[in-house]
């Protein structure tokens, strides 16, 4: 792999990554608020928070992808992988509390496949 070509990537990835994290910041803000001020059952706290991250890693995949529709299972793969660990950093610096437990696995190659998907999907429709 020459260094352009890896450059380029790690770009899209840093970027779909990057973006996906800023989506799910505001979206989990926005939940908060709906939280606080509707009162919302904690039941459905868990099932949202996975809405947010999926919608986030699609959106951050597609707009990745946007310019470079191609090896959208691949790249989808690694940006939803490298979301994942950046948004437990993020999110565990904001509570100020690192655990590393299994589920942490569990989150990492959730994000690597709803990526993989995502890239899959976005690449479809980004050539039509």
């Amino acid at each position: 792999m020459n260094s352009k070509l890896l450059k380029n990537n790690t770009i899209t990835y840093l970027r779909g990554a990057i973006v996906a994290i800023s989506v799910s910041l505001v979206l989990i803000l926005l939940f908060a608020l709906l939280i606080r001020f509707l009162g919302i059952n904690d039941n459905l706290i868990m099932p949202i928070n996975q809405v947010i991250k999926i919608f986030s890693i699609f959106f951050g995949v597609f707009l990745a992808l946007k310019g470079n529709a191609q090896s959208g299972l691949v790249k989808g793969f690694v940006i939803g992988i490298i979301y994942t660990i950046i948004a437990y950093i993020t999110f565990s610096l904001l509570s100020g509390s690192f655990k590393l437990s299994i589920s942490l696995l569990y989150d990492i190659i959730f994000g690597g496949i709803i990526g993989a998907i995502s890239g899959i999907i976005s690449v479809n429709i980004l050539k039509k």
